[in-house]
């Protein structure tokens, strides 16, 4: 009798807490978004009356407005440096483009749901969730700026306060935005991050598409399990719900049934940032064509069998995070630059649309269309094996002059480790100069972004001086440290223009003075003068110019900078 009265209890407290903790999308028409007041209200009272669930603010917005992250917790342990030695922590994102706010609405109930019990409480590990990330573009909310999506009614916009593009900030952390990123990332050091997406481009059947991080470019060992195991069984799982899945299909213009290539997420993307740490990252793409109510279900289904396989796996996942670790050590060879390997492919069955061409109404020229009453499924390629076109070999420090305080920052708020000299010291160093690179034409998220950048290293002993500091390698973050501090690697630091006092030279020379003494110079200088007459010899153009011949002898003269033109000013301690 007790037990029944017991069950009773339960029941109806349960079925009273779905009820009362309805989400404003669960409450509309299926096809509307909750805004940003609304959703800050239900995740307080969701805190209020649960004392697993916390909703604290935990950055800004480049509009000051605060970026909160709801936790749910069922350990008794609150102290993430303790809670993590034992369980592992999954981290969602939202909202950072919010006109694709399937994750905000999905993880509203998949809180709501732990914290009634109605989903299994975990055992092995916690949730940590941005509710909206990009809060400005959240509040700048309309109907048009997404033409091509199906729904919803009402959404918030691409761009930040300040017209950022958020997903494209993560290693150069221009906003605020990026910088609660970081730190709210290092807080919680997650095993598992994802971060919720609506695609763009082709048409197909699939709802649910999604973007993994290139196995070779997470490590061989995370990569592995991560593809083969842990996104598979997702993946599997995923398709019993009642949701089949694809990759991000990579292909605007053109057909997918031709074969696509993996996306490649470098670190400007979150999903790109998180495998510098060592997280298994996924980037969920519903597809923006599918009814709204159907995309949200797609997340919160992927939401959920993550929680399922992570409980199961954690230890694995734990393991062979430290495992991967190993791969970058001081001496070991590390790919930089990354390309699809054309030669290597699998295949899958693909379900797609027949694509046509028919007369454009504007134009009246042939334009693409897809024929949803002729659906088909066919073996295609798929491109995800990756190959590095660069490498670097993995130095045990760097050392970063205190001037370079920009750079010091941007390393210390990610969580890297670095040693300030106590005096000062003659070390012997691999130099770079940056020998090459070419830079875009037009502006890219705020930067004349560069690329191809090429550099000569060349050993030398330098002083440095106290407070100078030394960033040692063998650290969790290495991949960051490398990622960011080498130029040539995709999003270094170089590369996003933090370096580009170092490209223009600061003296020059009048012509009519330094004539004498570039005569000078060739009379003194046997060397010189040899290396000026096989130039002439050898490059007709050079031997007709004399202003080049001129600037010749300045730029190989000890009057010419050599120590602060194009000289990068990291350096390498092998």
């Amino acid at each position: 009798m007790k037990l029944n009265v017991f069950l009773c209890t339960f029941i109806s407290c349960w079925c009273f807490a779905q009820a009362h903790f309805k989400t404003p999308f669960e409450k509309g028409n299926g096809n509307q978004t909750v805004t940003y007041e609304e959703m800050n209200a239900y995740y307080q009272d969701l805190a209020r009356n649960f004392s697993t669930i916390q909703y604290l603010k935990k950055g800004e917005d480049d509009n000051g407005k605060p970026i909160y992250v709801v936790v749910y917790n069922p350990f008794p342990e609150k102290d993430l440096d303790q809670l993590r030695k034992q369980k592992a922590v999954l981290f969602i994102n939202n909202g950072i483009h919010p006109g694709e706010p399937d994750g905000i609405d999905a993880t509203m109930m998949l809180m709501r749901d732990l914290a009634t019990k109605k989903i299994k409480t975990p055992q092995n590990f916690m949730v940590a969730a941005i509710s909206a990330y990009n809060v400005s573009g959240m509040l700048n909310r309309g109907s048009f700026s997404r033409a091509n999506q199906n729904g919803p009614e009402q959404y918030g916009f691409r761009g930040n306060a300040r017209n950022y593009d958020l997903n494209r900030d993560f290693i150069k952390a221009d906003t605020k935005n990026a910088r609660s990123f970081q730190e709210i990332y290092q807080w919680l050091k997650p095993d598992v991050f994802i971060d919720n997406h609506v695609s763009n481009g082709a048409d197909y059947q699939y709802t649910f598409t999604y973007i993994s991080t290139f196995k070779e470019r997470l490590g061989n060992v995370l990569g592995t399990y991560f593809y083969d195991h842990f996104q598979a069984d997702n993946l599997e799982d995923l398709k019993k719900a009642g949701y089949e899945s694809t990759p991000y299909v990579n292909i605007h213009g053109d057909v997918p049934e031709i074969g696509f290539a993996a996306f490649e997420d470098s670190p400007r993307y979150s999903t790109g940032y998180a495998s510098l740490f060592n997280a298994l990252a996924t980037m969920p793409e519903t597809h923006m064509l599918k009814p709204y109510d159907k995309r949200v279900e797609a997340t919160y289904r992927y939401l959920l069998v993550n929680l399922e396989n992570l409980d199961k796996d954690y230890k694995k996942i734990k393991q062979f995070r430290i495992e991967n670790l190993n791969q970058y050590q001081a001496g070991k060879q590390y790919g930089i630059r990354w390309k699809i390997d054309s030669a290597k492919y699998t295949t899958m069955d693909f379900k797609g649309y027949e694509g046509k061409y028919k007369p454009s109404g504007i134009s009246g020229k042939p334009r693409l269309y897809y024929d949803r009453n002729k659906p088909f499924t066919r073996k295609i390629k798929l491109f995800t094996t990756a190959v590095p076109t660069g490498y670097i070999t993995i130095p045990a420090y760097y050392v970063i002059p205190k001037s370079q305080y920009k750079v010091i920052e941007e390393l210390k708020r990610n969580g890297i480790l670095m040693q300030p000299l106590l005096r000062d010291s003659t070390i012997k160093v691999e130099s770079y100069a940056i020998s090459d690179f070419k830079t875009v034409k037009n502006p890219y998220e705020g930067h004349y972004l560069h690329y191809e950048t090429a550099v000569d290293a060349s050993g030398k002993s330098m002083v440095f001086s106290a407070g100078d500091y030394l960033v040692p390698v063998k650290q969790e973050g290495v991949k960051y440290i490398i990622e960011t501090l080498e130029p040539a690697a995709l999003d270094s630091f170089f590369n996003w223009n933090f370096f580009d006092g170092i490209l223009a030279q600061k003296e020059y020379y009048s012509a009519y003075i330094f004539e004498d003494t570039a005569t000078e110079l060739l009379k003194k200088d046997k060397d010189l003068q040899q290396r000026f007459e096989a130039k002439k010899a050898a490059d007709k153009k050079f031997a007709e110019d004399g202003d080049a011949q001129l600037d010749w002898i300045y730029r190989n003269s000890p009057y010419f900078e050599q120590n602060t033109f194009r000289q990068y000013p990291v350096y390498r301690i092998l």
